[in-house]
């Protein structure tokens, strides 16, 4: 029950439509009937996903937390794909954690996925305790969307807000140093 008042709430506060049109993205309101099966969706609670959070492999994480129905999440979305395409030799890897309700897994996370053809490796939270995962991710988080981590080691920094591909960049250049 938490977790769909938090979500309610965010939907609230930022303003996010389901259906939302980005016509310069070619994201469109629903999708045609797509046969989905054969995205293979990794489905992790809290616990499961710690272990992206808190790598030590020398190599830089790029983490974006974003939802289907979350306007701004969409639009920065081929920022991260960039970035995945242009810096994997640098040792960068870009995580994308969804946050969608588990029962549009297969009506819109997935056929979202094929039809934008995400290159980089996504994954969804499904924990509904989100009161206590949260501040886990980072204290200064309040929940909003769209929300990233780009940490290397024990260096890490936390965005709660949506990104131009200029800023992204910038801001993943502070770990390439």
């Amino acid at each position: 029950m938490k977790r769909y008042v938090f979500i309610i709430a965010l939907l609230l506060v930022l303003g996010c439509k389901e259906k939302k049109n980005v016509p310069e993205l070619g994201i469109k309101d629903s999708y045609k009937k797509i046969d989905a099966s054969a995205v293979k969706l990794e489905i992790y609670n809290f616990d499961g996903l710690k272990t992206f959070l808190n790598k030590e492999d020398n190599k830089i994480h790029v983490i974006n937390f974003w939802a289907t129905w979350c306007a701004p999440c969409i639009k920065e979305l081929p920022y991260f794909e960039k970035i995945n395409t242009e810096y994997k030799s640098e040792n960068v890897e870009v995580l994308l954690v969804s946050l969608d309700f588990p029962h549009l897994y297969d009506s819109k996370l997935k056929p979202f996925i094929l039809e934008e053809k995400l290159k980089s490796k996504v994954v969804a939270l499904d924990d509904v305790d989100s009161n206590t995962w949260i501040p886990k991710v980072d204290e200064s988080w309040s929940g909003a969307l769209p929300a990233t981590m780009i940490y290397k080691n024990d260096k890490r920094k936390f965005f709660e807000k949506s990104f131009t591909y200029e800023e992204l960049e910038h801001e993943l250049k502070q770990f390439l140093n």
